[in-house]
């Protein structure tokens, strides 16, 4: 008898119909909550009972909670209320209505969640690292700053190290159980999401040690979870004077930020991830083998090269527990801002300045809403003329700043630049650099109650104008508020487009869409700096062509042919060709149970 699992899903977020019936009934407030089921179903025994099971748990959405039942094979997530018993632990009711499904075709995995989490709880007997808690299934789902809503985990395993890693990746390829990473929650695209059959979230968090720091070869080793910027601050506390260049949003990791390909303001200078600055990683493939893609040497021609597989590949092909990373040194920096009449002048400007060779840094559009949304914000201390605004970021000696900041100032007068303003100290520098960290949070706060979608563009520089422009006229036609900030240096820009409801909502998905489509008619990319996830898949066939994209599933079936390390992200869905199936995403194996799981 074949039944079908059904996961949790917190209080209010629809996903979609479920082919188990769960309710939860509040007697202040009866709703019933939609769940999204496992399309996959897993084999129990024959004439198996279910029954209603109380259960503890210490978790809660709101009057809601989750729990999991583990019955005759198969692993239950039931919805369940809480029984006011008096008690500092309330008794929690988990009533779970099983119905039967149709019989398994052979078409899809056999997944084994039970088993997979008996094995897992006994390679790991300590509590704390195997959780079926809700809140945290859920939790390790989402992103601090996405913009979707993540299906919740089955399993979360809280790894210590790169064997612990890979104990939970020979389980996974045991019972067909997929995988997905998980180390810093600051993606944006819906990388960290559950797919429909469930998942292993496998965190890497705590794997946050910096292993060595090479300071005679500018150079570290660490490992995935340490994030850029506490390592950035623990070069400085040592009094060494190197650090690492690339910068995202604060709080990113290693991992993820080698994972999605990042970049950042500095990217105008050193690059992005794709660079040079990943010297080499230490990475588990989806058989369980342990590799490292080179040696440490700043240079080798010993074959392609490994290690930019796994760049901007979102955990598909393999899992980076740790990476040698090249580090630059600290060199003097100050700030200067200029107005400009509007975006193509400011850009022009940007565009002159950077073929003549000037010692930016960095350098940073912001349109002249999110200029008034920042003065409304009232965290700066000088009021912004509201208009389009350049800040620059200038590096070298003192002399070099100098001779520079006289080039750029002569320069984007050409472009109709007024009130240039050079910083005159350090303080004044970081005044007017926090202003521009600020503008994301200046325009959440500008609509209060709403929240924001954020896009993620490039173009080449010369052709941003004429993305911008298409992109606010969209705004307008479809009466949305978004403020505009961009790495103007290398083409790429971000709106924040707010939104209130679902009607709303509606607009700002037909806006996103748009301004992907035209960022890759203007040769350009749908995803400047924050990856695909399941966000912008379905661009990239588009944007990189039908054999790019087939080619990058080949080597997707080729190094994971059972589809176990983050299903559903990056790979576009598209149909196979008809002469060939080894560019499926997934893995076609006949009706029988693993091998490894008969007893």
């Amino acid at each position: 008898m074949t039944f079908t699992i059904t996961r949790f899903v917190s209080l209010g977020l629809s996903a979609g119909a479920s082919k188990a019936s769960l309710r939860f009934f509040s007697p202040a407030s009866p709703r019933c909550i939609n769940t999204r089921p496992f399309s996959r179903p897993i084999r129990t025994p024959h004439r198996r009972l279910y029954s209603t099971t109380t259960i503890r748990t210490a978790k809660f959405f709101g009057s809601a909670a989750a729990g999991v039942v583990i019955a005759g094979g198969a692993s239950l997530f039931a919805l369940a209320r809480s029984r006011d018993t008096g008690s500092p632990n309330p008794i929690v009711e988990a009533v779970v209505e099983v119905i039967p499904t149709a019989p398994q075709t052979g078409s899809e995995p056999i997944r084994n969640f039970a088993k997979a989490l008996e094995d897992l709880q006994a390679e790991f007997p300590e509590s704390s690292i195997v959780s079926t808690d809700p809140g945290e299934l859920y939790a390790y789902a989402q992103s601090a700053y996405s913009q979707f809503v993540g299906s919740p985990h089955t399993i979360v395993v809280h790894v210590r190290s790169t064997e612990d890693v890979v104990k939970v990746v020979k389980i996974s390829n045991r019972y067909l159980v997929p995988i997905v990473p998980y180390s810093g929650g600051t993606s944006l695209e819906g990388n960290l999401s559950a797919p429909a059959s469930g998942s292993i979230c496998v965190d890497l968090s705590a794997l946050d040690k910096i292993i060595s720091i090479n300071e005679s070869d500018a150079d570290v080793v660490c490992q995935a979870g340490v994030t850029w910027n506490n390592l950035n601050e623990t070069l400085k506390e040592k009094g060494i004077p190197l650090f690492f260049p690339l910068d995202p949003g604060r709080d990113a990791t290693i991992g993820g930020m080698i994972s999605t390909g990042c970049s950042g303001t500095n990217a105008v200078k050193y690059g992005t991830a794709r660079g040079e600055w990943i010297l080499n990683a230490t990475v588990v493939l989806p058989s369980g083998e342990v590799i490292k893609t080179r040696q440490r040497a700043r240079k080798s021609s010993a074959g392609f090269d490994v290690t930019k597989l796994f760049i901007g590949a979102e955990g598909t092909l393999g899992i980076i527990t740790e990476a040698t990373l090249r580090l630059a040194p600290v060199l003097p920096s100050t700030v200067a801002v200029a107005q400009f009449p509007d975006i193509r002048q400011a850009t022009n400007a940007v565009c002159d300045i950077l073929n003549h060779g000037a010692a930016l840094q960095c350098v940073e559009i912001i349109d002249e809403l999110t200029i008034k949304v920042l003065n409304k914000f009232g965290t700066s201390a000088r009021k912004w003329p509201e208009k389009v605004t350049l800040f620059f970021k200038f590096q070298g000696s003192d002399d070099a700043i100098q001779e520079t900041s006289r080039y750029v100032e002569s320069a984007i007068a050409k472009h109709g630049a007024t009130d240039y303003q050079l910083a005159s100290n350090e303080q004044e520098s970081e005044d007017i650099w926090q202003d521009r960290r600020n503008a994301l949070f200046a325009c959440l706060a500008y609509r209060p109650g709403c929240k924001g979608w954020i896009t993620d563009v490039c173009v080449p520089v010369s052709r941003l104008p004429d993305l911008i422009s298409a992109a606010k006229k969209d705004f307008e036609e479809l009466g949305l508020v978004a403020p505009i900030a961009g790495h103007v240096g290398d083409g790429n820009f971000h709106a924040l487009v707010l939104y209130a409801d679902d009607v709303e909502l509606a607009l700002v998905r037909e806006a996103v869409s748009r301004i992907n489509r035209k960022a890759i008619e203007l040769e350009g990319t749908c995803t400047g700096e924050h990856g695909v996830g399941t966000g912008k898949r379905n661009y990239l066939l588009t944007e990189l062509g039908e054999g790019t994209v087939a080619l990058m599933r080949t080597i997707k079936q080729t190094m994971d042919p059972h589809n176990l390390f983050n299903p559903g992200k990056l790979y576009p869905d598209v149909p196979p060709p008809s002469d060939t199936n080894a560019l499926t995403e997934g893995h076609a194996i006949s009706n029988t149970e693993p091998a490894s799981s008969k007893s």
